[in-house]
């Protein structure tokens, strides 16, 4: 394979204007918080700038913000206008999409191609989609009057932190709801950027509020008396612990979770598309991806070619600075992160685990880690059972299609699965054996804002995005 030589291509950070500090967003304006932390760029450990530490307070203060806006503004006000604040916003949304984009990738340490390619497009793309329900929900099926369930409560992770939100704020909105966002600690910039999009758009004060901070917010959000639901997107320890919270209180709740994603690929398949399926599937957004593709099952015919090849491949993942245009692979999102991902790293080594990194430069500065794939692993690794969220692929083979569907639903996750094959009839059989809740044929990693996402088992609670989203924000429409 040629080898090509890139240029340095920066973006430019002249588009952002980050503030020294920022506060809270309460009832359509930023209040100062008592307590800070810092915001830190993971690729550089720049301090980027400081953010404030919500307390119990300030989120009573949000909640009954959103519970005046509902009850006086938001529930009284036609479908139709609510639309149009939603539509505003996206429209807003694409005409700072630059500015999003490089705040995105300085916060959260991820490619700007991703950021500009993938993120912000579908940020706008979930606010023009659920702007276009606001005025149709009777059509939606779920009966002639579906009533929004009053104030939501929405806790989003550090990996998409935008498109999260999106995926969150959009169909609640749209629904008649009015929401408390409590974004990532280790990224909540763009969520403040965001409040300043509402500010643009005139949306009514207290119909969205941000409250930053670390996991006491979060579990004052999902506590609160006044908050009917809660929408939640992380890890699966922290869902179930939210689900214990909420088991008696009576509110409804979704919940996103973690998965082990399989990647299947059959003999018949297209090798060399296969292999661009995979490094997408694992090492997209440095595989801080819950529905990642991070165990490869490979037909035991055609192992040893499609393990050269994919090793070529890697070889010309480009990792470094995400600012740069040519980047592949960015930052770890925190020091916490990539302690993690080296502890179960180390561990698959020490259980006999095969471990391989393309040659690759680490920079000094910041958190990183080497796009990796072990190979002679099996189901009893740690590696092949537990959620890395990092850019570490396991291999495991099969030689029936039968136990590739048994090896591939041997897991307690349930989130998202690959078929790799040239026949329509197996990717069916296939689809219909696979216990997941998003299943891509020759793809993978493709979203919409029109296609429900979900998983099941420990994967999740309920769907986002589609028809069957909007349904997690209506009474009575949880379960459609």
């Amino acid at each position: 394979m040629s080898t090509f030589d890139y240029a340095p291509a920066p973006e430019s950070r002249a588009v952002v204007s980050i503030d020294p500090a920022y506060g809270l967003f309460i009832n359509g304006k930023f209040v100062p918080g008592k307590n800070h932390f810092p915001a830190i760029n993971p690729a550089t450990g720049e301090k980027l700038s400081t953010i404030s530490q919500a307390s119990t307070a300030d989120v009573n203060k949000a909640v009954a913000a959103a519970r005046g806006a509902y009850q006086k503004t938001w529930s009284k006000m036609p479908p139709a206008e609510r639309a149009k604040y939603l539509y505003r916003i996206a429209r807003i949304l694409q005409e700072r999409a630059r500015e999003f984009a490089v705040l995105e990738t300085l916060d959260n340490g991820k490619p700007i191609r991703e950021s500009r390619d993938v993120d912000i497009p579908l940020v706008a793309a979930h606010f023009f989609y659920h702007a276009g329900w606001a005025d149709k929900l009777q059509y939606a099926g779920f009966g002639e009057k579906p009533k929004a369930h009053g104030v939501v409560g929405a806790i989003i992770p550090w990996n998409f932190p935008l498109l999260m939100l999106a995926w969150k704020v959009a169909p609640a909105l749209a629904t008649g709801n009015t929401v408390v966002l409590k974004p990532a600690e280790t990224t909540s910039l763009t969520a403040l950027l965001f409040a300043q999009v509402c500010q643009q758009a005139e949306l009514p004060a207290g119909v969205v509020n941000i409250v930053t901070g670390d996991g006491k917010v979060g579990a004052a959000l999902v506590n609160h008396p006044d908050v009917d639901k809660i929408a939640f997107t992380g890890s699966t320890d922290v869902g179930k612990i939210i689900a214990r919270s909420v088991a008696h209180s009576g509110k409804s709740v979704t919940l996103e979770l973690g998965g082990k994603g399989a990647n299947i690929v059959f003999e018949d398949a297209a090798i060399d598309e296969a292999v661009e399926g995979i490094v997408n599937g694992i090492f997209f957004n440095q595989g801080h991806v819950c529905c990642a593709g991070s165990r490869l099952l490979v037909q035991e015919g055609i192992h040893d070619e499609f393990l050269e090849k994919l090793k070529r491949r890697m070889s010309q993942i480009r990792l470094g600075d995400p600012m740069d245009k040519n980047t592949d692979i960015g930052a770890i999102n925190s020091s916490d992160q990539l302690a993690k991902i080296k502890a179960l790293t180390a561990v698959g080594t020490s259980e006999g685990g095969d471990a391989w990194s393309p040659d690759c430069i680490l920079p000094t500065k910041g958190f990183w880690f080497p796009p990796t794939i072990f190979t002679g692993i099996t189901q009893a690794h740690r590696i092949a059972r537990e959620e890395i969220f990092g850019p570490v692929l396991s291999v495991l083979t099969f030689r029936t299609p039968q136990e590739a569907m048994e090896k591939a639903n041997n897991t307690p996750f349930g989130l998202s699965a690959g078929i790799w094959s040239e026949k329509g009839s197996r990717v069916l059989w296939a689809s219909k054996h696979l216990q997941a809740g998003v299943i891509w044929a020759n793809t993978f990693n493709k979203f919409d804002p029109t296609s429900p996402f979900g998983g099941y088992k420990e994967s999740g609670w309920g769907r986002e995005g589609g028809r069957h989203g909007l349904g997690a924000y209506l009474k009575g429409g949880d379960h459609e």
